[in-house]
């Protein structure tokens, strides 16, 4: 029986993971799929060796802590590999984890792709050369990455993005608040402050101090936040007390998609979010902090080389929305961008209509592509 083993690092590559998991059974349902992943990967029909949530950790320095388990994590995936070959091998997202397994993979003579470029053209730019070394090909989400990759020697194909294919256009605002509980009447601020406790740790005060000035200003404003987790949603809980903010506030576990189509505005943690935003199309506030050390070390060894960071800007090679980053993640700066776009609907239909070219170039059944991909790959089309 032939198979394909496939590596993600976190939910979102579990995501991933479970659509390409579908697109391939319905090309070649004779095919065993298996490898790291979450609830969604194993819905999809994939034995997991064990759950993605044990590699998702991020930053330069928040990775130390964790390097001995991650190690053993490491040698132990490669080991499994190497002992029984699987026919192909796609490592999604997680770079730190599978440009690590992928080189043992494909030096053993594993057909090895990567499903998600690294953010090479911002970011690390030496990883290129880890990337022309670690596998056959990459699967992009995003056209520029593509053309940044091929013009250093790494093979790479353009797929499109997932999420474009499943957001449908148009979402309405009146039926998503009627599900949500919201009111019918007056502004609605969505807030996604990220989905680690890290991320939350540094922009959930900021966010919510932000809001609460939003609504001195605006009585008659409703805050709804979409919780990745439980867990989280208990640690901003938290937070708006300290802060005695939570007033207006309404709490949802998960429910990003809706609470989106649900606002006016958004205040967004930099990431998937920022995209999903866009899709949904409703204009955002994107911001992001590193720790403390972390942005240090990066500024200091110039790491990271983009005038943009949030995938709308990225895409549209301009500033369409505003971006506040590491100090300028303020509440006065996030309350008055915020205010920018309540207060100007023109501004926000001309947004309207880039959101919409820009969902196009996106669209390409993107799940579809991978599996073609990763097919001929393997020698299995």
């Amino acid at each position: 029986m032939p198979r394909i083993a496939i590596i993600a690092g976190e939910a979102s590559g579990d995501q991933l993971g479970a659509g390409l998991a579908r697109a391939l059974r319905a090309r070649r349902p004779d095919l065993q799929l298996e490898g790291i992943g979450g609830p969604a990967m194993a819905a999809a029909g994939c034995q997991l060796w064990r759950d993605c949530e044990e590699l998702a950790v991020m930053g330069l320095v928040e990775v130390l802590r964790h390097l001995p388990r991650l190690q053993r994590i490491l040698a132990a995936t490669r080991r499994r590999l190497l002992a029984n070959p699987p026919d192909a091998l796609v490592g999604i997202d997680a770079p730190d984890f599978n440009l690590r397994i992928e080189p043992a993979a494909r030096a053993a003579g594993i057909p090895t792709l990567h499903y998600v470029s690294p953010s090479v053209w911002a970011w690390r730019r030496g990883r290129v050369r880890l990337l022309r070394r670690a596998c056959d090909r990459v699967l992009c989400l995003l056209p520029f990455e593509a053309e940044f990759l091929e013009r250093h020697g790494v093979p790479a194909s353009f797929v499109g993005h997932p999420l474009a294919d499943e957001i449908p256009p148009g979402l309405d605002r009146q039926a998503a608040r009627a599900a949500l509980g919201l009111p019918p009447g007056g502004p609605v601020l969505a807030i996604l402050p990220g989905s680690r406790h890290g991320e939350l740790a540094r922009l959930g005060p900021p966010f919510a101090a932000a809001a609460a000035q939003l609504r001195a200003s605006q009585p008659e404003l409703t805050c709804a936040a979409a919780m990745a987790t439980p867990a989280l949603a208990q640690q901003f809980r938290s937070q708006l007390d300290r802060g005695d903010a939570a007033t207006g506030f309404r709490l949802f576990d998960g429910r990003a998609r809706d609470v989106l189509a649900a606002c006016d505005v958004a205040l967004v943690a930099s990431g998937t979010a920022t995209l999903e935003a866009m899709l949904v199309n409703r204009p955002m506030v994107v911001a992001y902090a590193l720790a403390p050390v972390t942005y240090q070390l990066a500024r200091w060894l110039r790491l990271v080389r983009v005038e943009h960071f949030s995938l709308p800007n990225l895409l549209a090679g301009r500033a369409l929305v505003p971006e506040r980053l590491q100090d300028e993640v303020h509440p006065d700066r996030l309350a008055a961008d915020l205010l920018g776009f309540l207060h100007s609907p023109a501004r926000c239909a001309d947004l309207h209509a880039e959101f919409e070219n820009l969902r196009g170039l996106l669209r390409r059944d993107a799940s579809q592509r991978a599996a073609e991909a990763v097919l001929c790959q393997a020698g299995l089309a």
